[in-house]
C-alpha cells in the first residue's frame, strides 16, 4: 500500500494550494480519505475527511477555506487550501481508512511572506 502525497510548498499569506494524494494497492472507492497536518512543535490535527460516499467533514479551523474532493477514477484525493494563512504552515499527511488504516508520508506547506 502506497500514499504519495505532492503539491506543497511556500505560498504567501491569502495564496492558494491543491494537494494531492495518490494511492496504491487499496480499493480506493471503499476508504474515506482524510488529510490531516503537523505544524513545528505542535500534535498531528486533523484537517478533513471525503466519505466513499462522497460527504465532506473540516476542523472549524479550515472551513469554508479548504476543500477535499476525491476521484476514484484516479485513485487520487486532493485538498484545495485557498485564503492561506501562516498558521495553516505545517506536513499534511493524507491517510485512507477502510478495513485497515494507511498514512502517506506527508507534503510541507510553508505560508509565509
Amino acid at each position: 500500500v502506497q500514499l504519495q502525497a505532492s503539491g506543497g510548498g511556500l505560498v504567501q499569506p491569502g495564496g492558494s494550494l491543491r494537494l494531492s494524494c495518490a494511492a496504491s494497492g487499496i480499493i480506493f472507492s471503499l476508504n474515506n480519505l482524510s488529510w490531516h497536518r503537523q505544524a513545528p512543535g505542535k500534535q498531528r490535527e486533523w484537517v478533513a475527511t471525503v466519505t466513499t460516499a462522497y460527504s465532506t467533514n473540516y476542523a472549524d479551523s479550515v472551513k469554508g477555506r479548504f476543500a477535499i474532493s476525491r476521484n476514484n477514477a484516479k485513485n487520487t484525493v486532493y485538498l484545495q487550501m485557498n485564503s492561506l494563512k501562516p498558521e495553516d504552515t505545517a506536513v499534511y499527511y493524507c491517510s485512507a481508512h477502510g478495513l485497515n488504516s494507511y498514512w502517506g508520508q506527508g507534503t510541507l506547506v510553508t505560508v509565509s511572506s
